[in-house]
């Protein structure tokens, strides 16, 4: 779940209590016996018993929404395809403390220049105490007190373990409460904006908005912190209790760990020529900031080790992971927009420009740019051996991906799959189109259930790109892909799109941060899209297989025109 931000802490009231408990009770073991008296006795009085404070813990899963906030944040990101300004975009976090202490993740938080909760219905200012960059995990301090707040479990989840993931997913306001099961104790934990030993895989549902939402048992108790998901897998992540727990006394206190201020994501180009972590922002103070990284940058070098070769956080974690956060680091940084390299150290020597690095293509911020004498607008006809040459391809999905054929025919290109979970996605490359309109005329000639997408702002460096993708049931969803994960952003029935062995027309509208899909002519739902902003890149159209086979698409003809 990303890009779609997120964070950690906890705050103990076991002394506390211990010590509230000790002193009730009957009357001391030393109280003086009573004074007889020669006209009447009188009865000592024992002192009253001290009362114990009640605890505010949560121990139901009825009453686990008093303890999960909605996270609402705002904030300013330079990406590869542009600044992205006042951005907003939300979470999901849980309380750990009466005095309104807060976990969630960190790419939640990071980045954001304004940041609130909401439990209940109210809204509280509330501020970053400590996160951290490899954990995905932050600290969040909100105003008042009093609060309901939920304790740790304190055990080993084990595999098959009954778990409840609870937040609010696509930021509406409404908690939600999904069921499921631990399916895997040590799953994989490094992903592209994180690195962890392990995490806990499950299956209890989360979308975006969960992240930083709590993983809890069926006492309430917090197992572990929701951070990634794979839903066409139904794949979901947690960073474990045990794991969370580590990082928060510091972060609570204010102390970021395994972090040096900037909210990265790692990426590697397919051929190998450029790997890095990308810098969407800087916090303020901090030795990124000090040294001189600048949003937009690629942290490109540590210590002369060239970072996320594997399009991952793992080395540039290990290398924080060797270190004190006070010790010198050398790092190269590439300068995106200006090509230039430049080095300097962490806590030491302000970064200087040191030469050039070739960093490809770039965008002049038009309608469209190219790398080629490609047409930019045009209608492609599918009728010759060469119509395919400016066509990249490639298949997602858990079946065999060999199980994919297609052909140039006189006039169409067919498509056809002979396995599930099988989606065959074809992009043209020559050009990157911010606002554009396209559309696609495809007959279904296997059976239903296939699905046919249109695709828009697809970047194959950061692997993100919108999805308009139609059921051939009569279903139709739009997706932020993003970094593995299909985010829905709306989804609703398509009365306009003719069932079984039909021809339809689809048509999809991208322009700024509006959406507009379109089938048969008929529109069935503008959007407009706040959370991935995703700003430019390729055009182009899926084929998928879901429950059935055959899959034959035909495609008759894709359109790229100006909105």
């Amino acid at each position: 779940m990303k890009p779609a931000r997120p964070f950690l802490f906890v705050f103990v009231l076991l002394t506390i209590v211990s010590l509230a408990c000790s002193f009730g009770g009957s009357a001391p073991a030393n109280t003086p016996a009573p004074v007889e008296k020669p006209t009447e006795e009188k009865a000592t009085e024992a002192p009253k018993a001290t009362p114990t404070p009640e605890s505010k813990a949560i121990k139901a899963l009825d009453d686990l929404r008093n303890a999960v906030i909605q996270i609402e944040a705002t904030g300013t990101f330079v990406e590869p395809q542009g600044t992205v300004v006042n951005a907003d975009w939300g979470g999901s976090g849980f309380l750990i403390d009466p005095s309104g202490i807060a976990v969630t993740n960190n790419h939640v938080v990071t980045g954001a220049a304004t940041l609130k909760a909401i439990l209940n219905g109210e809204t509280y200012r509330a501020r970053v105490l400590g996160a951290s960059e490899c954990a995905d995990l932050a600290v969040i301090q909100l105003e008042g007190g009093d609060f309901p707040y939920l304790d740790w479990y304190a055990d080993a989840p084990k595999t098959g373990m009954e778990v409840y993931s609870a937040g609010f997913p696509l930021r509406e306001p409404e908690f939600t409460l999904t069921k499921g099961i631990i399916s895997k104790e040590k799953a994989d934990g490094q992903t592209s904006w994180a690195s962890l030993d392990y995490t806990l895989s499950h299956d209890a549902t989360i979308n975006p908005g969960n992240s930083g939402g709590p993983l809890v048992n069926k006492d309430a108790q917090v197992v572990g912190v929701n951070y990634a998901s794979r839903s066409q897998f139904n794949q979901y992540f947690a960073i474990d209790a045990k794991t969370a727990r580590k990082f928060v006394e510091d972060l609570k206190n204010g102390k970021d760990v395994l972090s040096i201020g900037i909210n990265g994501t790692a990426f590697a180009l397919e051929d190998g020529s450029l790997s890095g972590i990308w810098v969407s922002s800087v916090k303020s103070g901090s030795p990124a900031d000090k040294t001189g990284i600048k949003p937009g940058d690629i942290l490109y070098q540590m210590e002369n080790l060239v970072l996320a070769t594997d399009g991952t956080m793992k080395s540039y974690c290990d290398i924080l992971r060797s270190r004190s956060a006070t010790d010198t680091i050398g790092i190269t940084v590439i300068r995106f927009g200006t090509g230039e390299l430049l080095e300097g150290q962490l806590n030491g020597r302000e970064l200087k420009v040191t030469g050039n690095f070739n960093t490809g293509g770039g965008s002049s911020g038009g309608g469209s740019t190219s790398s080629g004498e490609a047409p930019a607008f045009f209608v492609e006809e599918f009728d010759g051996k060469t119509s395919l040459d400016n066509w990249s391809y490639f298949v997602l999905g858990s079946g065999n991906r060999d199980k994919v054929s297609f052909q140039v025919k006189t006039d169409s290109f067919l498509v056809d799959i002979q396995d599930l979970n099988v989606y065959a996605y074809f992009f043209y490359e020559p050009y990157t189109y911010t606002n554009v309109r396209i559309s696609m005329r495809a007959e279904n000639l296997g059976r239903n259930n296939n699905n046919v997408s249109l695709i828009c702002r697809y970047n194959p460096e950061r692997n993100q790109w919108y999805e308009f993708s139609t059921e051939g049931g009569g279903v139709w969803y739009l997706y932020a892909y993003d970094n593995g994960n299909y985010n829905v952003i709306a989804q609703g029935g398509a009365k306009a799109l003719r069932q079984g062995k039909e021809v339809n027309d689809y048509e999809m509208i991208c322009r700024d941060r509006e959406i507009t899909l379109i089938i048969n002519g008929q529109e069935v739902r503008r959007i407009n899209e706040n959370k991935f902003v995703f700003k430019e890149g390729q055009v182009g159209f899926n084929i998928s297989s879901l429950n059935v086979l055959p899959i034959t698409v035909d495609v008759y003809w894709f359109s790229i025109a100006e909105p």
